[in-house]
């Protein structure tokens, strides 16, 4: 075979194989192309039907009554927002008629109340049964049922276990569980027989995980998790949603409210800044709308914030290591015991002297409602 016979059969060769190279390539150009527009419709039509659902999810609570304890402020007051923007009529219950005044006033200015003609504002302890029978005679007298109850009321307190009075493993466990024992076991009848309600109970991580310093409230969640929990297996058959909330730490400036014992200052400071620091904590209206969009799914339990989920996750795993952790933490970095037990509220306490630390804590503090009064 001469040179030029070779030359000329390589290069036919490589035209041929160039040639199909190219078809290949034009090929799987196309069904590239075809493969993201497919892709590219389908997550236009996952887009679509999520936000379809969300919408018809939404829709769904237009109407409805909801009763929300410790509804004038913080949590309770962006829930009652959350629902009252979704069409649903609103019962607020909190013992300071001013402040429920305020959260009327704050849900008519953001057309979340309908100029206000759709909230009820019921002054009471539910602590009590007699407070939680009110409140609930409150919202039949004024809608004729209840679909929706939200059991948000709590106090806080904060000291070592030696400087905590037994008053206040008392006062934890009447207004952190028994409230929402008081209003559940008032509404829940109605609920079974029309075969359907969500009962939202708003515990804390403080009800899976044990926080030093905070026992009373810790001993008073962790009781209201395990109702809660119980509670949501014994009603689902008859068509009763109850959904367990276990928020980390939130940006509603709760530490004003929550009540120091022990080395009182030290104890506020601390508990400060961990429960308003951004990075740690979420805000109150971002909370307030997982917990509306879980309520509305009919999901059993949230933990919100994922620094609350890992943390639960570990005291599940491994609660020796967990448990150790929180010793050394203890030791570490809270404030030692031996102090003043009678408690005070976080507003009584002294407040930044520095100008910028003092227009942050007085952000944090007015936000939501929250203020002191």
């Amino acid at each position: 075979m001469t040179i030029k016979r070779a030359a000329w059969n390589a290069g036919k060769t490589a035209a041929t194989y160039g040639a199909r190279y190219a078809v290949r390539r034009a090929k799987q150009s196309t069904a590239l192309k075809a493969a993201a527009l497919t892709a590219g419709l389908a997550a236009g039509v996952t887009v679509g039907v999520a936000a379809y659902i969300h919408s018809s999810r939404r829709r769904s609570m237009r109407g409805k009554v909801v009763v929300i304890t410790g509804g004038s402020r913080g949590l309770g007051l962006e829930i009652a927002r959350q629902f009252g923007l979704a069409g649903s009529h609103l019962v607020l219950a909190a013992r300071d008629e001013e402040e429920l005044q305020r959260a009327r006033v704050m849900l008519a200015n953001e057309k979340a109340a309908h100029n206000g003609e759709s909230v009820e504002t019921v002054v009471a302890d539910v602590s009590t049964p007699e407070g939680a029978q009110k409140v609930i005679d409150a919202a039949h007298d004024r809608y004729g049922r209840i679909d929706v109850l939200v059991n948000n009321a709590g106090v806080m307190h904060v000291a070592p276990f030696v400087d905590q009075p037994t008053e206040a493993f008392e006062e934890a466990m009447r207004t952190n569980f028994f409230s929402a024992l008081y209003m559940t076991q008032a509404v829940v009848e109605e609920m079974r027989q029309r075969g359907e309600g969500h009962i939202v109970n708003i515990a804390s991580i403080g009800g899976k995980i044990a926080v030093p310093h905070m026992l009373p409230y810790v001993a008073s969640k962790f009781a209201f998790v395990g109702f809660s929990e119980g509670l949501h297996a014994e009603l689902a058959p008859d068509g009763v949603h109850v959904l367990t909330v276990c928020p980390g730490l939130m940006r509603t400036g709760s530490f004003v409210q929550a009540k120091f014992g022990g080395r009182r200052q030290e104890e506020y400071t601390w508990f400060g800044l961990s429960s308003a620091t951004p990075g740690l904590s979420i805000s109150a209206r971002a909370a307030a709308r997982k917990i509306f969009r879980s309520t509305v799914a009919g999901c059993a339990e949230i933990t919100i914030t994922p620094q609350a989920w890992v943390a639960a996750r570990i005291v599940g795993v491994a609660p020796g290591k967990a448990a150790c952790l929180a010793g050394m933490a203890n030791k570490a970095i809270l404030p030692k015991e031996g102090g003043i037990s009678e408690p005070v509220r976080g507003a009584e306490l002294r407040q930044p002297t520095n100008t910028a630390a003092k227009a942050w804590s007085t952000h944090l503090q007015t936000q939501h409602n929250q203020i002191a009064s």
